[in-house]
């Protein structure tokens, strides 16, 4: 039980965080409102108007989210593979290199799909 002390009060730790967040936010915010405040931040270009029905959403964006979150859960299954090497050997030599040409293919099909293309 005590190795789980620390996770606990880490965990009490950061919800008292979160809870003096939201409580001190009200007093220590902005109190003089205007339009430029309430409009929408869009990296400093004025918000373009949306149709009443919402319009349409690029697709563009999404693929992008969908490809960085592959290459991510690259990243995510290489850090134990870099940890353990050692103990793996040839097998675990051979099988990241074959993970690593999966993912590479992939990266292969979109790039020639124009996938990366943000035109």
């Amino acid at each position: 039980m005590d190795l789980y002390v620390p996770i606990l009060v880490l965990a009490i730790v950061a919800g008292g965080f979160a809870l003096f967040s939201v409580a001190i936010a009200p007093f220590t915010g902005p109190k003089r409102w205007n339009r430029a405040k309430l409009d929408a931040y869009e990296c400093g270009i004025e918000p373009t108007p949306q149709p009443a029905g919402g319009g349409r959403f690029p697709l563009k964006y999404m693929i992008t989210a969908m490809l960085f979150i592959v290459f991510d859960i690259e990243i995510i299954f290489l850090y134990p593979w870099a940890v353990s090497f050692d103990m793996l050997g040839v097998f675990g030599l051979v099988e990241m290199v074959l993970f690593i040409v999966t993912v590479l293919v992939a990266y292969a099909y979109v790039w020639r799909r124009k996938g990366l293309d943000w035109d």
